[in-house]
């Protein structure tokens, strides 16, 4: 498995992709709409096939990409992140038990490491030994449509949502970003649904204190 991952750990030496990864909600796909299922590549992946896992990695990076910029905010080692999941992943495939779940799976990972970070880095700067964790990027978050009532609304929204501790950071952004369920989201995070749902309601419970039952979502 080592060598197969020979694609990436390039990539990483070399901090950068060498095709674009630009933020996007959307899966990456081939052309034609087609091509092998996630099941099919990581049948392959397992057998040491780097064809079908660097096919695995085009086809999520820019999704990923994605994720990690809105959880982890504007950040240097976003690209880091996304390439270690993809290592962790990849190099942990036999313990995937449905193959075709991958993109879900693959996603948790990526959450729970930038949940890690995020918490390191808090606990850091609490210390005065490093910066607190990156912004959220409100530009990517606000579309450039919205009104600049609404826009002036959501950004102070997620300036709360931004200051808020990692443990409820990470589910209500899930939740209200990403458009994750409860039971998504107690997946990807690996805590349990009565966890997701007590922290996402102290979130909700302090958006409301600040801005009222009408709080836009």
């Amino acid at each position: 498995m080592a060598a197969a991952l020979s694609f990436l750990e390039r990539r990483h030496a070399g901090r950068g992709y060498a095709f674009d990864v630009s933020s996007s909600r959307a899966p990456q796909h081939t052309r034609s709409g087609a091509g092998p299922s996630d099941a099919a590549l990581v049948v392959a992946a397992r057998g040491g096939e780097a064809w079908a896992q660097e096919a695995l990695f085009r086809r999520h990076a820019r999704r990923l990409n994605g994720l990690a910029y809105r959880v982890l905010g504007r950040d240097d080692e976003i690209d880091d992140l996304v390439q270690d999941t993809f290592i962790a992943a990849l190099s942990a495939l036999d313990r995937l038990d449905k193959p075709d779940a991958f993109a879900s799976w693959i996603a948790g990972i990526l959450v729970r490491q930038a949940y890690k970070k995020i918490r390191r880095r808090r606990m850091l700067a609490r210390l005065g030994l490093s910066r607190a964790a990156g912004a959220i990027d409100l530009d990517e978050l606000v579309s450039s449509s919205a009104s600049p009532e609404r826009s002036a609304e959501l950004r102070a929204i997620y300036a709360v949502i931004e200051s808020m501790p990692a443990d409820v950071r990470m589910p209500i952004i899930l939740s209200r970003v990403e458009g994750y369920g409860l039971v998504e989201i107690a997946e990807l995070m690996e805590i349990s649904l009565a966890t997701v749902k007590r922290r996402i309601a102290e979130a909700e419970a302090t958006l409301e204190q600040r801005f009222g039952k009408d709080v836009a979502r």
